[in-house]
């Protein structure tokens, strides 16, 4: 005979609670997942100025309590899209460019799977620019939030520059910061001259001034070639155990 007695009727719904709490945290999380799956699709169709619980209350067949329990305001939903948004970015775009070697394979990586988002972009919109649009002159945490996120993706493509000048690949003497400058500012024409002035041939014209820019940057002892990738399928050209590190953080 056992000498622990048997549980009471208290102590056992006492032990079930915990795993009853857990189930409901990860219903809970799932939830909310899929609530910000709906803002990001709306966001990039309506800005993240047009979320509202209301709007995303309709969209995924809630009511506005229940997602108002997920975030709290309107201002924590926005910044919870910002934060996956970014997430998303990273996973795309920057992660597999860590699989080719430091210097100019990484930078063209990042490059072209940049591009690669910005084609999908085109049609859907970019939460980055839209929200600089809405949260420019609008100090506050969505501001900093979108800041933020694109500084951090700006400073990891200068680093990639600041590998390549130190591979021998780039003039010893480049602006690091004017190479970057350079390459933001394509994307941000593309998205302007293909998604509202639909101008034809911006993808190449975009890919032709990024090989030109390495050109006119590169070392005089080593021109530079040209590589093509597509976002997720980066052939490896060496293996890479940073994929947990943060763009800031990359070898």
């Amino acid at each position: 005979m056992s000498l622990v007695p048997p549980a009471s009727k208290s102590s056992r719904s006492a032990a079930r609670a915990p795993a009853r709490e857990g189930r409901a945290l990860h219903k809970g999380e799932q939830t909310k997942l899929v609530i910000i799956d709906a803002a990001l699709g709306l966001a990039a169709q309506i800005g993240l100025e047009g979320l509202s619980i209301g709007v995303l209350a309709e969209v995924t067949g809630m009511s506005k309590s229940g997602v108002f329990a997920h975030f709290g305001s309107r201002e924590e939903l926005q910044i919870s899209v910002v934060r996956e948004y970014f997430a998303r970015f990273e996973q795309e775009i920057f992660y597999p460019a860590l699989e080719q070697p430091r210097g100019l394979p990484r930078l063209q990586a990042l490059f072209s799977n940049w591009m690669n988002r910005v084609t999908v972009e085109i049609q859907s919109g970019c939460i980055f620019i839209s929200g600089a649009v809405d949260f420019d002159d609008r100090p506050g945490p969505v501001h900093d939030a979108l800041a933020s996120s694109v500084k951090i993706w700006l400073a990891a493509v200068q680093r990639a520059v600041v590998q390549a000048k130190e591979e021998g690949q780039l003039a010893s003497d480049a602006d690091e910061r004017q190479i970057c400058f350079e390459i933001h500012g394509l994307i941000l024409a593309v998205h302007y001259e293909a998604r509202f002035l639909k101008t034809l041939g911006s993808i190449a014209r975009a890919n032709r001034a990024f090989e030109q820019i390495l050109a006119r940057y590169a070392a005089t002892d080593k021109p530079v070639k040209a590589v093509t990738t597509k976002a997720g399928s980066v052939k490896t050209a060496r293996k890479s155990a940073t994929r947990s590190l943060t763009p800031t953080q990359q070898e």
